[in-house]
């Protein structure tokens, strides 16, 4: 069973960091976390950026939701959990990074490019995916149209994050850097956003 697994790989994370190293946690209790990137990153069960950064505890401030996207800032007092989580990295942790980290074959923007399937709606997931409704292309279909809306989200994303005021000041003054990466879960590859377009990073 699967919480009995991961019970049991709870008891071997304690030992590797309060019985061998007691002073690990113990300083991130005291001094608190100070992390210097945040990564926006999607649901998806088959993405997990601090295993394949292998990053340790306190070394990422992640943020999870649905086809890791990040809406435009919008302070109008309702509850927007990807946005405070933006604003507690910037405005409080400080972070020097966010990267908006997207996935091949995800389950978000293939909603996104299909629509409702089946006679059930879903509440939420429509408003929610219409965040990146501008990175649709009607040229395209199947996979190539997936494989390019997954892209260009991600790019939509970084421009949203661009639009929250505090992240636009800090970017500006070289205290932020934004970073748009997708990783391939087919060639097991990460590739990255730059001014040439989207290169392989390994």
């Amino acid at each position: 069973m699967v919480i009995e697994r991961l019970i049991g790989n709870f008891k071997s994370f304690r030992k590797t960091y309060f019985d061998e190293q007691p002073d690990f946690f113990r300083d991130l209790v005291e001094n608190g976390q100070h992390p210097e990137a945040m990564v926006i990153a999607c649901s998806d069960s088959r993405i997990n950026a601090s295993i394949f950064g292998k990053a340790k505890p306190g070394e990422l401030f992640i943020v999870r939701n649905v086809a890791n996207l990040v809406p435009p800032y919008e302070p109008d007092g309702k509850r927007h959990g990807t946005s405070a989580a933006v604003e507690f990295a910037v405005r409080d942790l400080k972070v020097r990074h966010i990267v908006v980290l997207g996935h091949s074959h995800c389950g978000g923007i293939k909603f996104l490019c299909d629509g409702e399937q089946g006679d059930e709606k879903r509440e939420f997931l429509e408003g929610w995916m219409s965040t990146v409704a501008s990175a649709l292309d009607d040229t395209l279909s199947g996979e190539s149209r997936y494989r390019h809306v997954e892209r260009e989200a991600v790019k939509v994303s970084l421009l949203n994050l661009m639009t929250f005021p505090w992240v636009a000041a800090r970017v500006e003054a070289g205290d932020l850097e934004l970073h748009g990466w997708l990783f391939d879960l087919v060639a097991g590859r990460l590739l990255t956003h730059t001014s040439k377009g989207w290169v392989q990073a390994d």
